[in-house]
């Protein structure tokens, strides 16, 4: 069995923890809490018999006025920037943080798109983001709420991981 700490970063509410909770319990709350700090949560994933142990970090929600705090990252094997589809300013937000994490660990990144059940307050286009895209290892259209690609995310790092295809 491998551990690999991943960090989700992102600005607030754009669902970071609900993801989290979707994918270690399987369940999700409309109910709103702002992470402060970092919250670490575990969860065993089994790909062709191998074993990788994701060490998830939920780090607070970062913008304009709560700075991305780069000591989180040390030690990650991958990070997740989350964007919610439904406001433009979090892609916007993500894009500085992916400025700031590239330059501080040397790992996969993802952008999660999250939030792919709203789509009658879609904001982001499919224009919007390719231009950033290709900033990233790995992209994917989530939905914490419903569990759409939650799953596929964390088993195609866990496969990246494996070297496994």
């Amino acid at each position: 069995m491998i551990q690999k700490k991943i960090c989700l970063l992102g600005a607030s509410s754009v669902g970071k923890t609900s993801l989290i909770r979707q994918f270690v319990d399987g369940i999700f709350s409309d109910r709103y809490l702002t992470t402060i700090g970092v919250k670490v949560d575990k969860k065993l994933v089994e790909i062709d018999g191998q074993k990788v142990q994701f060490i998830l970090w939920d780090i607070e929600g970062n913008d304009r006025y709560n700075l991305f705090q780069e000591r989180y990252l040390r030690g990650a094997a991958a990070y997740i920037i989350v964007v919610d589809q439904t406001r433009m300013s979090s892609l916007l937000d993500g894009m500085s943080i992916q400025a700031l994490a590239s330059k501080t660990v040397d790992c996969p990144s993802v952008l999660a798109i999250n939030k792919s059940d709203l789509t009658s307050n879609l904001q982001l286009s499919e224009a919007d983001l390719e231009s950033h895209k290709s900033q990233f290892d790995f992209c994917i259209n989530t939905s914490a709420k419903t569990g759409d690609n939650v799953e596929k995310m964390f088993s195609d790092l866990a496969k990246h991981f494996l070297g496994a295809k």
